[in-house]
């Protein structure tokens, strides 16, 4: 498993850095990732799961989201 902090950045970079990640991952493996920006907490897990990655979430409050997402 992979793990990536984006929670010091803002929209649209996080989403561009789990795109370019998950082209590297190997399939079957896990990316673990931090966010806090509201944009990429609906973003990032809403791209993953419309482009075929399965997404779960690990834990969520009001300032940051815990996600992984498995190629």
């Amino acid at each position: 498993m992979k793990l990536i902090d984006l929670t010091t950045y803002r929209c649209p970079y996080p989403l561009v850095q789990v795109k370019l990640l998950l082209k590297q991952l190997p399939q079957g493996e896990t990316l673990k990732v931090l966010l806090s920006d509201p944009g990429s907490c609906k973003d990032v897990p809403a791209w993953a799961e419309k482009n075929g990655f399965h997404v779960s979430l690990l834990q969520q409050d009001k300032s940051t989201m815990a996600i992984n997402i498995t190629k």
